[in-house]
């Protein structure tokens, strides 16, 4: 049997990086549903210290996913711990056809970090810190 999966990152603030990374790679941030949150609220599910309101809507506090018709779905989770060692695992950022120059520089200006440079054969690539210190690679 397959099973299906998604991708869950740690992170101090999952709004904010499930924004910054549905801006990254062109995907959409799920939308919130108020009116169901309002409804676990007022049934006891849920209290309003689980919701904050981000961009102007209310959502759960706890996580943001963003997703691509197709691909996996990423959560972002918060966590009360800061990130403190690399990653065992990342994403691979494939740019295609785009200049992967281009692209590391507008991500850079995005609040990116370049930490270092990699080559095997005629395959390159650049690893990056998202605004947490999550690493990726841009290839």
């Amino acid at each position: 049997m397959a099973y299906e999966f998604q991708v869950v990152q740690d992170s101090a603030d999952p709004h904010a990086l499930a924004d910054w990374w549905a801006e990254t790679l062109g995907w959409e941030v799920e939308p919130s549903d108020e009116a169901f949150i309002r409804r676990m609220i007022d049934e006891g599910h849920a209290t309003d210290s689980d919701t904050k309101v981000h961009n102007g809507t209310l959502v759960w506090k706890e996580g943001a996913a963003i997703r691509y018709p197709g691909r996996p779905r990423v959560l972002f989770q918060v966590v009360p711990e800061p990130k403190t060692v690399k990653n065992r695992m990342h994403l691979d950022v494939r740019v295609g056809t785009d200049d992967p120059e281009a692209v590391v520089a507008t991500l850079t200006a995005r609040g990116a970090t370049t930490l270092y440079r990699g080559r095997q054969g005629p395959h390159t690539w650049t690893t990056m810190a998202d605004p947490e210190g999550n690493e990726f690679c841009v290839s």
